[in-house]
């Protein structure tokens, strides 16, 4: 065959080549501009997932309400709608319970559902996190008089276990929101088969909470969002440092640690011109302060507290101020659509508390840097806005719809193991040992 031939075969198998692709391409991606769009709708459920939000005794909700105004010296209200939700950095479990109530709800990933029967998932509406501080810590002590939490949490649980949908699944398919770092520590055990809506797992278990079936929360915001345009004029100070007041936590012990080497950077930091350092509580005059802290740094320092998170994190981002994260074992709010480290600086703990260490690596980030930070932080800011249609509430639901096909599975798997007697041969050890590992993996409580 000559040369010529031999180029012609070569050049019409290329373009074979080339045709077939193309059909290929073209039959499973009809429009290329959307692949992002297909990727990204994978997130999102099928069909929209069904929820059934217990009626609760009222004590469990605008009971506990009454319970926080009785002890502050208030008077109890039995009209429910001239009741207001305490201001917290814990109100998402007020927010899931208006969101559920609300007759003209549009556009969620979940939708309520009246009939149980009808329902994917149960929602438990327990103020949990308002009822730990109802009744307030006197000279480091609960007083026993009055509201009690850890009574409220029992008589929850055996009301609860009760109930014939806890009792069918073992309360795998049932939701608690628990923010507040000690919210439901009396009866975490009795509830960690379900979905746990968590600020972080500072103060539970590997055998209470994993990522795998439990949501993590933002804290609610407890300063203004910053209304203006992206940009460094108007932010004179590098960093702006709060230092809130330490005092006994509900459990009446400091959990001191994180404590420490908020200590310690605030020693690091506290003699440089261009660190503005706020002291004090969480008073209005304080967060007064601290958003024209915030609103006028270009950065501002998140070191781990009592617990890996805190509200100053969210704060930060509403702010547009560009957060500096120092908590070696933080876990973060919906990370599966927001990539930090576009919108945030982390720092390991051993290198910030080196002196001089902080302070150099954020006056060597360029203005333009920073400008892309504040960009990012807009773009996301919506997701940390519990009031927005679209925001933080909307995405909590998204969440937590994603964790039903793990836990169909855990229901359906548990269903059908055969529960054996220990005496067994070495194959059924090994059998029953790898079953063990799996139920710890997916499920902490499985075991």
């Amino acid at each position: 065959m000559g040369r010529q031939s031999i180029f012609k075969l070569t050049l019409a198998t290329i373009l074979f080549i080339f045709a077939f692709y193309a059909l290929f391409y073209t039959s499973i991606y009809p429009n290329s501009d959307n692949i992002s769009h297909i990727q990204t709708n994978s997130q999102v459920p099928k069909q929209t997932v069904r929820i059934y939000m217990y009626d609760l005794p009222r004590r469990f909700t605008y009971g506990v309400i009454d319970g926080y105004e009785i002890a502050r010296g208030g008077k109890g209200i039995e009209d429910a709608t001239t009741l207001k939700y305490p201001g917290n950095q814990h109100a998402a479990e007020w927010h899931l319970f208006l969101d559920l109530n609300n007759t003209k709800r549009s556009g969620s990933y979940v939708v309520r559902v009246l009939d149980p029967d009808e329902a994917d998932l149960f929602y438990v509406p327990f103020f949990s996190s308002l009822s730990l501080v109802a009744n307030p810590i006197r000279g480091g002590m609960v007083p026993r008089e009055g509201y009690s939490d850890e009574e409220t949490q029992e008589s929850l649980i055996s009301w609860l276990e009760e109930q014939f949908y806890w009792k069918r699944n073992n309360g795998r398919d049932h939701v608690f929101v628990c923010q507040d770092p000690n919210a439901l520590y009396k009866v975490i055990d009795r509830v960690k088969n379900g979905v746990l809506l968590v600020s972080d797992f500072g103060r539970l278990g590997p055998d209470q909470a994993s990522l795998v079936k439990d949501v993590i929360l933002p804290y609610s915001h407890r300063i203004n969002s910053y209304k203006g345009e992206i940009g460094v004029e108007n932010r004179k100070w590098l960093m702006l440092v709060r230092m809130l007041a330490r005092c006994p936590d509900i459990m009446g012990y400091l959990v001191i640690e994180g404590g420490k080497i908020r200590d310690l950077l605030f020693q690091l930091l506290e003699d440089e011109n261009d660190v503005f350092i706020k002291h004090g509580s969480q008073s209005r005059e304080s967060r007064r302060m601290a958003t024209q802290g915030m609103h006028t740094s270009k950065f501002c320092l998140h070191p781990a507290g009592d617990t890996p998170s805190a509200c100053r994190l969210f704060d930060a981002i509403v702010s547009l101020c560009v957060p500096v994260i120092i908590s070696d074992y933080i876990e973060l709010p919906f990370e599966d659509v927001i990539d930090y480290r576009k919108i945030a600086v982390f720092v390991d703990t051993d290198s910030a508390l080196k002196p001089g260490y902080l302070t150099k690596l954020l006056r060597g980030v360029k203005k333009d840097r920073i400008l892309e930070f504040q960009k990012e932080l807009k773009k996301v800011k919506h997701y940390f806005e519990y009031d927005d249609p679209d925001g933080t509430v909307n995405e909590i639901w998204r969440q937590v719809s994603l964790k039903l096909p793990i836990i169909n599975l855990m229901i359906n798997r548990e269903k059908r193991i055969v529960h054996r007697h220990l005496k067994r041969d070495v194959g059924n050890r090994i059998d029953d040992a790898a079953s063990v590992r799996f139920n710890r993996e997916i499920s902490p409580s499985a075991t």
